[in-house]
């Protein structure tokens, strides 16, 4: 049995025994600890809402959480029970109904708690007080607020419905209750020339309803009259130094010509209405952290899309997002948080930096090479000069939903580790299509990369599932960065990794298909494959390999083709438990040839129609078994089904036989020109000059 309770007054001491005593015991009857204070004149505090971390757990405790808990052992909160100048107080609005929890790749959760009173976007016409713009003068009815000429201040908790037209003054909040303020905006056109059209400078928490059926509209000047000059704020056309909240169905657009379009210095929450931002700088910014939810969120910012900033508490700064309709276009980052990002569904449309067609990296030959580049390096942990889809400092998690991302920088990003559990994701980068500096788990999921430099870049790489497309200018999947082209000359947005000897790829699962004009499959540490399939059609020069490692390549299940250029094809080492061929052409083969092995009884290995000249064709499949004996051809044509240039099932034509093998060791070299491991410590490394 647990209590919490938050007792203010004489009695503490009092209270507490009671609390140890009702745990200890559990059979005496709350009456009793009822008596001990009956004719007291106590009261529980209602606190704000904050982020509380327990166990390495992001979670949330309300103000109306502690009461429910002292409700249940019998104490009162006279602050549920009235509010001065108001008599609309919404008393059990703050009960908590929902919490979404969702736990990090680091162990973390991260948990955003939505009370009543944060999706309740109904309202009483009757007991609210009433704000009625009229051009340049303000009108009340009600109780709460003052009216000083262009200027009304919100001075108690309640609810305040807006409408008409204000030309150029404020709504300004400044109340020391403890409970709630509650804005509709019913039909209204704020503007403010010299600063915040709608400024929150004290609350326990606002939340803005968007009123049924209307359209709202909040426009600043490109100059304001700064009130806290050591801080420089406000910065931002609606801005709260509170928790703020928004919900209901209405629309509202915010014109931000100063700075940020909508900020909060707490926590903030969109889970309800049509939202449209026009930003000189950040769009929507909150500083605890973000949740949007169940709302549809325009972006139009010259910085950061969506942001969450907190740098002095490592809990906080997150962004979560639950089921959305998200469209960002950012002369920056599209997303990003100082923490953890967490995606668990919604649909979220991102371009940033001008997309993948405004890339950094100008100066690419057409083997993938940096030529001559333009000698600077773009720092990730500087965020004015960063062009990513959807970044984060500490992980990033995408559970669901359908993300499409056009960035001139990395779309995915992330400082530490990043999973993908789900979704359906769609990436044109003019960098890394997805990168994370240490770990990156594809657990599920749709992956189609377009265009990028680097498909899938980490320092460590676990595909468990999915299904992934990825096409790269440089490598399709590259582990710790090394010596590759990517690094040379400094290419704008590289990422530097930690020298560390234990880099590894591991494919347990999943269906990879790879289209690359550096290296396939590149790890400057180990590749282990235990399942799934990876097609690699890979570099028609020869400085670069459809495989490529620098320790050990252990192939112990699934199947893997991987073609490109001769000249450093690698195939997986004997430390290997399944059976590989490297066949060596005797010369090119043009692009939409097709490869073919079958057995010597006729059964089919492979029937391949690579996309691009090739020369060297890996294939490591459980059907290759020793002793066997295959024969090769290219030319012909199949009848079956093909897909991704494999194809299934029908008959295939003959065309040149090339030569037979049979299969002696688990690895088998067919051809001439390629004999052993042309990579590792005696690789092609040292050739990418």
């Amino acid at each position: 049995m647990y209590y919490y309770m938050n007792f203010r007054g004489s009695n503490n001491i009092k209270r507490i025994s009671c609390i140890i005593l009702i745990i200890l015991i559990s059979v005496l009857p709350l009456s009793a600890c009822k008596s001990q204070n009956s004719g007291k004149n106590t009261a529980a505090s209602s606190t704000k809402a904050k982020t509380a971390i327990t166990n390495s757990k992001i979670t949330s405790t309300s103000s109306s959480a502690k009461k429910a808990a002292a409700a249940e052992t019998g104490s009162t909160d006279s602050s549920s029970n009235s509010v001065s100048g108001n008599t609309n107080t919404e008393s059990s609005s703050s009960d908590v109904i929902n919490t979404n929890v969702s736990q990090g790749i680091s162990g973390s959760d991260i948990a955003v708690q939505y009370d009543k009173d944060d999706v309740d976007s109904s309202w009483s016409s009757s007991e609210a007080s009433h704000i009625i713009l009229k051009g340049d003068s303000i009108s009340f009815t009600g109780s709460g607020a003052t009216v000083d000429g262009n200027k009304i201040t919100v001075s108690a908790a309640g609810t305040y419905s807006i409408t008409g037209t204000l030309s150029d003054g404020q709504i300004i909040v400044d109340t020391g209750d403890d409970e709630a303020v509650k804005i509709v905006l019913n039909g209204a056109d704020i503007s403010c020339s010299y600063s915040a059209p709608i400024y929150v400078h004290k609350a326990e928490k606002v939340i803005i309803t968007l009123a049924d059926g209307t359209n709202n509209h909040i426009k600043d000047g490109d100059n304001y009259v700064i009130t806290d000059t050591e801080k420089g704020e406000p910065d931002g056309t609606l801005f709260s130094k509170s928790d703020l909240t928004f919900n209901g169905s209405g629309s509202l657009t915010v014109d931000a010509n100063y700075k940020d379009g909508i900020v909060s210095k707490d926590g903030l929450k969109i889970i309800g209405g049509n939202i449209t931002v026009n930003a000189a700088d950040d769009g929507i910014r909150g500083r605890d952290y973000v949740a949007v939810k169940d709302s549809n969120i325009t972006v139009n910012a010259q910085g950061d899309g969506i942001k969450s900033n907190n740098d002095e508490d490592t809990q906080k700064g997150f962004v979560t997002v639950d089921g959305d309709n998200i469209n960002i276009v950012s002369g920056r980052d599209g997303i990003q948080a100082e923490t953890s990002i967490l995606i668990n569904d919604g649909y979220i449309k991102i371009s940033s930096g001008g997309g993948s067609a405004n890339s950094l990296i100008k100066n690419l030959n057409n083997d993938g090479m940096m030529r001559n580049g333009r000698g600077f390096v773009n720092d990730t942990n500087d965020d004015s000069g960063s062009y990513k889809g959807i970044k984060a400092k500490a992980d990033v998690v995408i559970k669901g939903g359908t993300i499409n991302v056009d960035s001139a920088d990395d779309a995915l990003h992330s400082n530490r580790d990043l999973a993908i559990d789900g979704g359906n994701i769609s990436i044109a980068s003019g960098d890394d299509g997805i990168h994370s500096d240490s770990t990156l788990n594809i657990n599920n999921g749709d992956i189609n990369i377009t265009k990028s430099f680097e498909g899938a870049e980490s320092g460590n790489i676990t595909v468990n599932g999915g299904n992934i497309h990825i096409v790269s200018s440089d490598d399709g999947f590259n582990i710790a960065g090394g010596n590759d082209s990517s690094s040379i000359n400094g290419r704008p947005g590289q990422n530097r990794f930690a020298a560390l000897s234990n880099n590894y790829l591991n494919i347990n699962g999943g269906y990879i298909v790879i289209n690359a004009n550096g290296d396939g499959l590149d790890s400057n540490g180990s590749i282990n494959m235990t399942g799934g399939t990876v097609i690699v059609n890979g570099p028609t020069s020869n400085n670069n390999g459809a495989l490529d490692y620098d320790g050990s390549f252990k192939m112990t299940g699934g199947f893997l083709v991987a073609v490109g250029s001769s000249g450093m094809a690698q195939a997986p080492d004997t430390s290997s438990t399944q059976n590989s061929v490297m066949i060596n052409l005797s010369s090119v083969m043009s692009g939409g040839t097709m490869i073919h092995v079958e057995s010597d009884k006729g059964q089919d290995i492979l029937t391949f129609k690579p996309e691009k000249n090739y020369q060297s064709v890996l294939i490591s499949s459980p059907q290759l078994v020793k002793g066997s004996t295959y024969n090769v051809y290219y030319g012909g044509s199949s009848t079956g089904m093909a897909k991704d240039g494999i194809y299934s099932g029908g008959t295939y034509t003959q065309g040149t036989k090339f030569d037979s093998f049979t299969i002696s060791s688990v690895v088998t070299y067919v051809g001439t020109g390629i004999r052993g491991n042309m990579g590792g410590n005696m690789g092609g490394k040292g050739f990418r000059q």
